[in-house]
């Protein structure tokens, strides 16, 4: 499939899809249709609705639209983006607000590249921006990278982890979420052989696969039964000539998005179902709570194939980080190198993407850590969204992440020197 034929044959069904809702909303909305009482114009123009927004969403990488922090003194503070870092396959963006006192919690969130932008984290910078000032990582959408800017593999997302917290200095607290778990726990090991000095303070690490084989999930299942050469062939493509990454080999979004949606496939059917009977009926809004998760769920971007196919050989075929065997730039990284940073572990108990005990093996590597540097949260009734950006993660797991940032900000100490006495 390493065509841009077949790159060109998804994109093309999405966009016919697109226009057939776009057709059939401005049918069965024209005027002529209402001198007459026909109740399948109406469901005709709710499917149309509905299904337009649903395929346009696709291509759209949806903005941060962050609201006014409220401050103490009751004055509303207006979040405003900025760069820190730019690099071709992604940025660290800082949110700052104009006025307000720095605050002394400063927190590097690692967001996931595994289809979705770092906008699906929206909710979670959301929920910390009132006691925190806050980074994160903005991976870009492979398709609008020119093949002249090289690879991204793993190795490079580590090195570009490195780079991102060498540039915040070591008062920063990292929370990686999901897939970068593994990766960001690598580069901080990294860091404390060639850095020591650019290690963060604290490390948070949210529902991450670090041994996938402690707990299988569908995810884990299929990693194991297929072979590189299947995935290669069946999931990677090349990018068409309507994007700048005319060329490059990628695993499409699109093709991530239906394996999403085929996890649960049920209920994705029945909440599109009734979003159309509720549009029928005039119930439904721009911002209601279907608009609001799917116009984030289904915005997808491709990843380098390079990124994809090294992140099913490496993390969950080969389980290079869970046996301490990961190599970065010709490197063997030791985790047990990690002797300062405390790390924090959270997991969900009905979590099926990354399950109980796939992130936990991150404190088994961790064999230069004092005990008392590290702890891990399991969270009763929680699935994998919920860790990080829903109810359990505001009301339960934040602020125990909070009290942890807190408990770990003092620089470590430094080690007396030996004195030697000489005979």
């Amino acid at each position: 499939m390493k065509y841009m034929m077949t790159y060109d044959l998804m994109e093309s069904i999405r966009n016919t899809n697109q226009w057939m809702g776009a057709t059939a909303r401005a049918y069965a909305s024209y005027p002529v249709m209402s001198w007459g009482a026909n109740p399948a114009m109406d469901w005709l123009q709710a499917w149309g609705e509905v299904t337009e927004r649903t395929f346009a969403r696709m291509v759209m990488k949806p903005d941060w639209n962050i609201p006014p922090v409220s401050g103490a003194n009751g004055k509303d503070y207006p979040v405003v983006v900025e760069t820190v870092v730019e690099k071709p396959f992604g940025d660290l963006i800082h949110f700052t607000m104009p006025g307000r006192k720095p605050s002394k919690r400063r927190v590097m969130v690692v967001a996931p590249m595994s289809g979705h932008y770092a906008t699906l984290l929206r909710k979670t910078v959301i929920s910390l921006l009132p006691d925190a000032d806050v980074y994160i990582t903005d991976w870009h959408n492979a398709r609008d990278i020119p093949v002249s800017a090289g690879k991204f593999d793993i190795e490079d997302y580590t090195l570009y982890l490195m780079d991102f917290m060498r540039a915040l200095g070591s008062d920063i607290h990292v929370i990686a979420v999901c897939q970068p778990v593994p990766l960001a726990l690598a580069a901080t090991a990294y860091l404390a052989e060639l850095d020591p000095d650019a290690q963060p303070r604290s490390l948070t690490l949210i529902g991450g696969p670090v041994d996938p084989e402690a707990n299988h999930t569908e995810v884990t299942d299929f990693g194991r039964s297929v072979t590189m050469g299947q995935l290669e062939e069946t999931m990677i493509q090349r990018v068409g000539f309507k994007y700048s990454g005319v060329g490059r080999l990628v695993y499409p979004g699109l093709l991530q998005l239906q394996s999403f949606i085929s996890m649960n496939a049920e209920t994705h059917s029945n909440a599109f179902r009734d979003e159309i009977i509720r549009v029928a009926k005039g119930e439904a809004s721009e911002h209601d709570r279907h608009n609001d998760f799917y116009d984030e769920y289904l915005a997808v971007m491709d990843m380098t194939a390079e990124f994809y196919l090294s992140t099913v050989e490496r993390i969950f075929k080969g389980r290079e980080i869970a046996q301490n065997e990961f190599v970065v730039a010709g490197h063997k990284v030791d985790m047990g190198k990690i002797t300062t940073v405390a790390v924090k572990i959270v997991e969900g108990e009905d979590d099926d993407i990354s399950a109980p005990g796939q992130c936990l093996a991150a404190l088994d590597l961790l064999t230069g850590l004092p005990e008392d540097k590290k702890a891990a949260h399991l969270e009763p009734g929680a699935g994998h969204y919920g860790i990080f950006a829903g109810r359990s993660w505001r009301n339960n797991i934040r602020p125990l992440v909070l009290d942890f940032i807190d408990a770990n900000s003092d620089a470590p100490k430094a080690k007396s020197a030996k004195v030697v006495s000489i005979k």
